[in-house]
């Protein structure tokens, strides 16, 4: 993820680090607070929460307490974090805007013996996210790299799409201008497999419209905030989908887009008519489409004409 160009300034690094002893390392858990040993010499990639600070793992902080430093993009960003937690490791930023001039002095840290945790503003590191060229000449360096698995939000919008997961292709931020974008599309269309993409609110009605164009009316969710107050995963074909952005305009908050692999239109058009014909063996064509709809997250008024449609005999 980019960071604004008035991202926090790099922190200078701690010249010693941290004494090495269990009770000068804490974090607080409610009112409990828990010692954390210092880690074994490495870097360090914590996943953290996508939103809900609670999705952090108990190894997560037991790291982050007991590094000798931090590097994070936004140290305003993971300090919120920190202080939920009672944690107070050393912050330096590490993004795209310094990266070239942070990373020998993290790498000099790692030299020394040092333990390094890296973190992104959320979610696991190296996703759409700086860190790999770190990672890169840290195994070059030959020090220890550690994974701390935990959140993500493409995996988190992937097992909430209720679209095929046993193949899946991350594609992260398709091209900002639409030329390139349709030609990227193109390039995706036949992979024979469920596609994720990270999105922009502003960019997100002419991106699904670029994509119904290029894919077809495939299935396919908008997962909106995911884990947060406002949490939101709008379903539907990318042609309904692209229509109902197209009317209400570029929703708010980070998004992530799950589209349906080659074929899967017509498996979900099948699923659809199915479940329209069963209700409509006992409900009205009205309560039928509202029943369909909410189970499937659907928008009403597309499961509504093919209700219309499967009543009086067409299809």
């Amino acid at each position: 993820m980019t960071l604004p160009s008035d991202a926090a300034s790099p922190d200078p690094l701690p010249a010693e680090p941290a004494p090495d002893t269990a009770t000068a390392r804490r974090f607080r858990i409610g009112a409990h607070s828990l010692p954390a040993a210092r880690p074994q010499p490495g870097l360090y990639i914590v996943a953290t929460p996508i939103g809900n600070l609670g999705d952090v793992t108990l190894r997560a902080l037991e790291t982050l307490a007991g590094a000798d430093l931090i590097a994070c993009e936004d140290t305003r960003i993971t300090r919120r974090l920190l202080e939920r937690y009672g944690i107070e490791t050393k912050l330096v930023a590490y993004h795209d805007h310094n990266a070239e001039q942070a990373r020998p002095r993290l790498l000099a840290r790692l030299a020394e013996g040092g333990v390094v945790a890296q973190v992104s503003d959320a979610g696991t590191p190296l996703i759409s996210d700086p860190g790999y060229k770190l990672v890169a000449a840290a195994i070059e360096a030959g020090h220890r790299v550690i994974p701390l698995p935990g959140a993500s939000a493409s995996l988190a919008a992937l097992v909430a799409a209720g679209l095929p997961t046993d193949r899946f292709f991350f594609e992260g931020f398709l091209p900002p201008k639409s030329g390139a974008r349709r030609t990227r599309i193109s390039e995706l269309k036949t992979l024979p497999a469920t596609l994720i993409l990270y999105e922009s609110g502003p960019r997100l009605p002419e991106s699904l419209a670029d994509l119904s164009e290029g894919l077809g009316p495939r299935p396919a969710a908008v997962c909106r905030e995911l884990t947060k107050t406002f949490e939101e995963a709008r379903r539907g074909t990318l042609d309904v989908l692209a229509a109902f952005y197209a009317e209400a305009g570029p929703p708010r908050g980070e998004i992530v887009l799950v589209i349906g692999p080659p074929g899967a239109e017509e498996s979900s058009a099948a699923d659809l008519d199915v479940a329209l014909k069963q209700a409509l063996a006992s409900l009205s064509v009205k309560d039928a489409a509202a029943a369909v709809a909410t189970a499937t997250g659907l928008p009403r008024r597309a499961v509504y004409a093919r209700a219309l449609a499967l009543q009086g005999g067409d299809g």
